[in-house]
């Protein structure tokens, strides 16, 4: 297993994405980067319920915008609404104008943007977002 900087690694992530693979991809990816805990939901409604069972706020969540019953443009104006503060990174395999536009809301609301990506979100891009150095 590679090496990383485990002082700036973030502790703790939220991955919503309705595609189970991309999730469980970005979960492992996370961990094996020294993410202690990453929650996994299914959608925004999911991906809601998620951050009230959770004890902390997690550190950065990643979010796909284009998802079923509430998509990420809805997602994000639930994490302003509970005034979220940690990082968020946006992504999409679908519409790429679509993340400008997400990016602009998010900005609008005033959430933290780490990044926007296109899927399959590249190891090196997360660790880029997320200020991690590169493996020795």
């Amino acid at each position: 297993m590679s090496q990383t900087n485990l002082q700036s690694a973030p502790q703790s992530a939220l991955v919503v994405d309705d595609d189970e693979f991309s999730r469980e991809i970005l979960r492992k990816n996370l961990l094996q980067m020294g993410v202690a805990e990453v929650a996994l939901a299914s959608n925004g409604l999911d991906g809601v319920a998620v951050l009230d069972r959770l004890v902390n706020t997690p550190d950065f969540l990643i979010c796909d915008i284009f998802m079923p019953d509430m998509d990420g443009i809805e997602f994000i104006a639930e994490l302003s609404r509970r005034n979220y503060s940690g990082g968020l990174i946006l992504m999409t395999g679908v519409n790429l104008d679509m993340l400008d536009v997400a990016l602009d809301i998010a900005t609008l609301h005033g959430l933290r943007v780490l990044g926007c990506f296109t899927k399959p979100l590249k190891r090196e891009l997360l660790r880029q977002a997320l200020g991690l150095t590169s493996p020795d």
